[in-house]
């Protein structure tokens, strides 16, 4: 069934209303920005009132009877919009305003690495399936059932506007798949609006195989604006500037300025503590619980990652779907608490590793955290790097795994 939309203001009027109320300081690269998107916006609304993607049921249920289709209607999807820059300069915020003014139902907004987790998922549900099965069923499709097209026209079924925050690609595996993923949603009218730290020529850098991959940023270039963040603002890092990253002890004044620090940099009203939504992580086909998180930034107590049987796996998934990592209750570890150490250990190496931001509250000061003896050359280097987590050098870092 097509779906009815109603024009809307676009994100302009928004963005507007936030610099007269003093929120946001004028900036030449986001107001180039923010046309774009306010263009977008109305391309997209007449696109999606003659677009028809069908329904959007699950891949094994519609797969053996359903044909691989096309964008029908025979019209050229807008072109999307790739925005790029330093960290902090309102690249998601930008995003999210457009995200939130698009008024047509068809549309996700989702971390690029929570998506390639899917699209990967995905794939594995289709291999799964018996060959003698997809033989039988290969009299319904037409064409090429490769499991990767089959994904990307799933994706179209269910998305008009797929926008991606972090576009930042390290994995092999994921950057072996982009260029035939994203060339079949392109195919099939699926527009993308993307964030990231780096210009499409710098993706995947210095990565392995990394003429295969060359393609897809071809593809980022044809199909999306390029589109520059440079100002010289860091919206992010000020709101952290001078703000106090590492509070002990572990008391209700530290609980609290943990609260408003993380109001700030999600634009919440602290009134709505209680409102703040929870998340799910997908970790090797298990569930991980994120209690609160919003913008790129997730709040877990130390018991919930450090007390249960959690790994280095779940520490990095955390490290690539957050920017900002916030941790309650910290305690001063001994050698009862040895195990809580190992894993705080490798937590804050994950973190480390891509440039998270962490802020947290601790029973004692850093230097005092072990009191131990199995890890103490282990924990010297953990030591070390809660030190330099909380200075200006890495709070201006962009976030991400370097290559």
């Amino acid at each position: 069934m097509k779906q009815t939309t109603k024009q809307s203001e676009g994100p302009e009027a928004e963005y507007q209303a936030l610099l007269q109320a003093g929120e946001l300081q004028p900036d030449i690269a986001q107001r180039r920005a923010i046309h774009a998107l306010e263009r977008l916006h109305h391309e997209l609304f007449a696109y999606s009132e003659v677009t028809n993607r069908g329904s959007q049921r699950s891949f094994l249920s519609w797969w053996p009877f359903r044909a691989l289709t096309r964008n029908t209607n025979n019209l050229t999807a807008p072109k999307g919009i790739y925005l790029y820059g330093g960290v902090g300069r309102g690249k998601s915020m930008l995003m999210d305003m457009f995200f939130s003014a698009t008024p047509i139902t068809q549309k996700r907004r989702v971390h690029f690495h929570e998506f390639m987790l899917e699209v990967h998922a995905r794939l594995k549900a289709i291999n799964e399936h018996s060959v003698q099965k997809r033989k039988r069923e290969s009299r319904y499709l037409s064409g090429d059932n490769d499991p990767i097209l089959l994904v990307a026209q799933e994706i179209a079924n269910e998305t008009v506007l797929l926008c991606f925050d972090e576009l930042h690609v390290t994995d092999i595996a994921d950057a072996m798949v982009l260029t035939r993923l994203f060339d079949k949603l392109f195919e099939l009218g699926v527009v993308v609006v993307a964030t990231s730290n780096r210009l499409p020529d710098d993706l995947y850098k210095n990565g392995l195989n990394r003429q295969r991959f060359l393609p897809f940023i071809e593809q980022i270039k044809e199909k999306l604006h390029i589109i520059a963040l440079d100002g010289p603002i860091d919206y992010r890092y000020n709101r952290l500037k001078g703000a106090q990253t590492y509070y002990f002890p572990i008391n209700e004044d530290a609980t609290n300025q943990l609260a408003i620090t993380f109001f700030q940099l999600t634009d919440r009203r602290i009134e709505d503590r209680d409102k703040v939504p929870s998340e799910e992580l997908i970790v090797q086909e298990r569930k991980l619980f994120v209690p609160k998180a919003a913008k790129g930034v997730a709040v877990f107590s130390f018991k919930r990652l450090c007390a249960n049987p959690l790994g280095t796996a779940d520490y990095l998934a955390i490290a690539r779907t957050y920017h900002t990592v916030i941790m309650v209750a910290i305690p001063q570890f001994s050698q009862e608490t040895e195990d809580q150490a190992k894993r705080f250990v490798l937590f804050i190496d994950a973190l480390y590793e891509y440039s998270v931001k962490f802020l947290c509250s601790a029973a004692v000061p850093v230097q005092l955290l072990y009191t131990g003896s199995e890890i103490s050359f282990e924990f010297e280097r953990t030591i070390s790097r809660l030190m330099e987590m909380q200075s200006e050098d890495y709070l201006t870092k962009g976030h991400g795994k370097a290559i």
